[in-house]
């Protein structure tokens, strides 16, 4: 089999699964946190996870697809290594980028949902006295 064939097929193999997994493990564990973010509403909390992975699935996988072409040759298997280690490496990059990037959303909304439920602040009580403004020279 052609090296160049071989780490396409390899590239493949470990991506596709590598997408798969981070999807379903992000869909599993992010339940609670979404339910928290919505104020216990688990039918929006489910309904906007579902659509989260849908979006995470057509974002990655077409990222894995369109960085599957290689510009160079490869020769051996060193290099079917070296090439399949860096290109795994960016999806990596990408998956984890894409997590930190949908916490951060989603913390600010959770935040800013807190902040908005929040009780009104409590009305002064009365004043501080002010010392006497001293006339200048």
């Amino acid at each position: 089999m052609n090296p160049t064939v071989t780490t396409y097929a390899t590239y493949l193999i470990l991506a596709l699964p590598l997408t798969i997994w981070v999807a379903r493990t992000l869909f599993k564990n992010g339940r609670v946190f979404l339910v928290e973010c919505f104020h216990g509403n688990e039918n929006l909390a489910d309904s906007v996870n579902r659509l989260l992975v849908v979006g995470f699935y057509l974002i990655n996988l077409g990222f894995v697809s369109l960085y599957l072409r290689i510009t160079g040759d490869v020769n051996d298997t060193r290099g079917i290594f070296e090439t399949v280690s860096s290109k795994i490496g960016i999806v990596m990059l990408a998956l984890g980028g894409m997590h930190f990037f949908n916490l951060l959303v989603f913390t600010r909304m959770r935040r800013r949902a807190a902040w908005d439920q929040a009780p009104p602040p409590v009305p002064p009580v009365g004043m501080i006295p002010q010392p006497p403004v001293m006339p200048q020279r």
